[in-house]
């Protein structure tokens, strides 16, 4: 990652230029609203940004879930998104670590719905044992991943609870 790089908790102040971020991030996909429900509604999030120059060049959210039947308390990591020119620069590497790291002693995993080979590099590994809160087509089952917090953290097993702005189908299917 280039030093011009500060991470810092998102703002209401973010909202705007997030908006521009994800537009550019994803022109084929409209998440900025998944992102303002997330961070207007009553679910707690982890919310960071990556900043270069006072302009964010990089987000992700870790979104607070349980695993029923039980209450374990696991975080949902995404969107996360870098900037197009900034891409591949470890921008989105940077702003995972700085999420699993604060984290670590409040979640007995995360999980995420993404590549293996980009996620892989965080110590995600598929998981069959926690169910995806909508159905995922099944050549992506090795994408629905997760990661303990520590490796003497027990694997949780059952169905992902999400707030509402999760449970749009249309976000765990092409």
């Amino acid at each position: 990652m280039t030093p011009d790089i500060a991470i810092k908790h998102a703002t209401a102040r973010d909202l705007e230029s997030l908006r521009q971020l994800y537009l550019d991030a994803f022109p084929d996909e409209d998440l900025y609203p998944l992102v303002t429900d997330l961070l207007g509604g009553a679910a707690p999030v982890l919310s960071l940004v990556a900043a270069s120059g006072g302009k964010p060049v990089g987000h992700v959210v870790f979104t607070h879930c349980s695993v029923e039947p039980g209450s374990v308390t696991v975080a949902l990591l995404g969107p996360l998104c870098v900037t197009p020119g900034r891409q591949k620069g470890g921008i989105g590497s940077a702003l995972v670590h700085a999420g699993l790291d604060h984290l670590k002693a409040t979640m007995a995993q995360v999980m995420v719905l993404g590549d293996p080979n980009y996620y892989g590099r965080f110590g995600f590994r598929p998981d069959h044992l926690v169910e995806p809160p909508c159905p995922i087509p099944g050549e992506w089952k090795d994408a629905w991943q997760s990661v303990r917090s520590d490796d003497d953290t027990a694997p949780v097993s059952g169905r992902l609870v999400v707030p509402g702005a999760w449970n749009n189908p249309a976000l765990w299917s092409d």
